[in-house]
């Protein structure tokens, strides 16, 4: 049978088993044996156990739990609170500076969990209540918080680079260091945004005759007392990120390092040194840890089908042979990766998509690091935008009296300026690609 017919076959199995409501795991690795069962040679199947520790047997791997450790200190501490108090004080002054604090906690939020759904949950829990206490709309509340936590997944550390890097085989280093220009670029557009819609949205309620709280003052000591707070993370996070970016270190070390220093700092200022605060971190870290690593072994199960049966490869030598404009073939894997998106989390699609994907972007010239991070940003727009973008259901877990349509009303902008961002990277590809050039091996 024709690569492509088997590969359109192995597809809709794969959507019939995810759309069935199972865990994205089981349903890769029973798509994957019946593809094996249908397709290959039985003693193929035998190999089946091999494949799958192949898949997770990478030294690499070891800074995923490790960051999520990390991440998980912040995140169930009250550093989270901290980051946002910060911002805020410093940025009351400004139209909408309560909503750029936000954004700037989401942002270092993100460089210390590198999950987007952590983020969310944590500045959202605060901020929410505190933007509409101060005459926030739902919608751009909400939005604010949904946009944000979006900077989890780009800002490095964070876990969907590195399955990118093992997926692909680049370096993990430069795709860290590659997300940090773009990361600035999405919070700055995001914090641009802010300013105006709430100006507009002061101008038509004092048209309407509605009242305006009363503004905070904020004295100098205050301010400075709780950035002294939060510094030793914002130290770390520096730390991380200079040990990658001269070499001195690798994600792993960096990773094992970062999560000591953030344990040590949570136990000095916020007094976590409780057996039951540290258990309830490490059960947290492990569970999410286990999750991520099973889908990553049942993808590779799936990825390994995929190439057995020539199916990546042939799709590859069709696009990469089609007679029409490279931007318009990589304006296509654009509209994909923002559908996958929508229906299955980051680490599911890179796994899924990557094996086929990477080839076709590297045959047609493409930076496979720069594609790193234009991936992540449509990844990100995917866990703002429905049926399945899981940052919103976080916020409606977060303030269930919203409705759903509100939240997403809210962060139809920020959707936008995420496309404004792909399209800025797509211009000036050096935003993504400067920065690990000027890395030492």
């Amino acid at each position: 049978m024709d690569p492509l017919w088997t590969g359109a076959i192995v597809t809709f199995i794969a959507l019939v088993f995810l759309f069935s409501g199972m865990p994205i795991t089981f349903a890769l690795g029973a798509s994957s044996l019946l593809a094996m069962f249908l397709f290959m040679d039985p003693y193929q199947i035998s190999m089946l156990a091999e494949t799958v520790y192949e898949g997770i047997n990478d030294f690499g791997l070891l800074s995923i739990p490790l960051f999520i450790f990390m991440g998980m200190i912040a995140a169930l501490t009250k550093a989270g609170g901290d980051l946002y108090e910060c911002f805020h004080r410093w940025l009351y002054k400004l139209p909408g500076g309560l909503g750029v604090g936000n954004i700037g906690a989401s942002a270092i939020f993100a460089a210390l969990t590198g999950s987007s759904p952590a983020c969310a949950a944590a500045i959202g829990t605060m901020g929410i209540p505190e933007m509409r206490s101060r005459g926030y709309s739902q919608g751009l509340a909400t939005g604010i918080i949904t946009a944000g936590g979006t900077l989890g997944i780009l800002i490095p550390p964070s876990v969907t680079m590195i399955v990118y890097g093992l997926a692909t085989e680049t370096s993990i280093g430069k795709l860290f260091i590659s997300g940090i220009i773009p990361g600035a670029l999405m919070a700055v557009l995001f914090s641009a945004w802010i300013p105006v819609s709430m100006m507009l949205e002061t101008r038509k309620k004092i048209t309407s005759g509605v009242s305006m709280p009363k503004t905070e003052v904020y004295t100098l000591s205050e301010r400075m007392s709780i950035t002294i707070k939060i510094l030793p993370f914002i130290v770390i996070v520096a730390m991380v990120l200079g040990s990658l970016y001269t070499g001195w270190a690798t994600p792993s070390e960096a990773a094992g390092v970062g999560a000591f220093l953030v344990l040590l700092a949570a136990i000095g200022l916020y007094k976590m040194y409780r057996p039951k605060d540290i258990l309830n971190i490490l059960m947290r870290t492990t569970r999410e840890s286990t999750m991520i690593m099973m889908i990553i072994a049942t993808s590779f199960l799936f990825g390994a089908v995929l190439t057995n049966l020539y199916i990546a490869q042939t799709l590859a030598q069709n696009i990469v042979a089609m007679q029409v404009n490279r931007w318009v073939i990589m304006f296509l894997i654009n509209i994909l990766l923002l559908a996958a998106g929508c229906f299955l989390p980051p680490v599911a699609v890179i796994l899924i998509l990557s094996p086929i994907l990477h080839p076709i972007i590297t045959g047609l010239g493409f930076d496979p690091i720069w594609f790193g991070v234009v991936m992540t940003l449509n990844l990100e727009a995917g866990l703002i935008t429905p049926p399945v973008g899981l940052n919103l259901y976080i916020v409606k877990g977060i303030a269930p009296d919203i409705p759903l349509s509100t939240v997403l009303r809210g962060s139809i902008p920020f959707i936008l300026l995420l496309f404004l961002g792909i399209l800025v990277l797509c211009l000036f590809p050096e935003l993504a690609t400067w920065l690990p050039a000027k890395m030492i091996a």
